[in-house]
């Protein structure tokens, strides 16, 4: 199986970025992680903080599924959510924390009716449990 794992703007920040929030390790780590964890499962890792460059990627995605922590956008970009249904990979909506204990705007997640699913709350471990519901899919 072949899975792209997008992530959006300030992500590349994990590790500096509110530790008590987000914790002290690096994209780079939760990436080495699941290519070590999922060693029959192809990753293709993308990070950006434009939404346009994101919604390239989920136009172009070749792969059997995605994982998307689109961070901010989440909350008000329509033009992810329409991007994720103009395509046919499923696409599981992930986030580090638990979007429902925060401030209120990150409440509503707009692009999540467009997911197969959505996981938060569990730290890098959601990017585990996006990988195991798409494997099961």
């Amino acid at each position: 199986m072949k899975i792209l794992v997008i992530n959006g703007p300030n992500l590349n920040m994990l590790g500096k970025r509110e530790p008590e929030i987000y914790g002290n390790r690096t994209l780079d780590d939760i990436n080495a992680d699941l290519i070590k964890k999922y060693e029959n499962v192809q990753f293709t890792f993308y990070q950006s903080n434009c939404e346009g460059a994101i919604i390239d990627a989920i136009h172009n995605a070749s792969e059997d599924g995605i994982i998307l922590n689109a961070g901010a956008y989440t909350h008000y970009s329509y033009a992810i959510h329409d991007a994720i249904k103009s395509v046919s990979v499923p696409v599981v909506e992930v986030h580090l924390s638990n979007i429902y204990k925060r401030e209120e705007f990150r409440h509503k997640s707009v692009i999540a009716s467009a997911c197969v699913g959505s996981i938060c709350g569990f730290g890098e471990q959601s990017y585990e449990l996006a990988v195991t519901a798409l494997l099961n899919r």
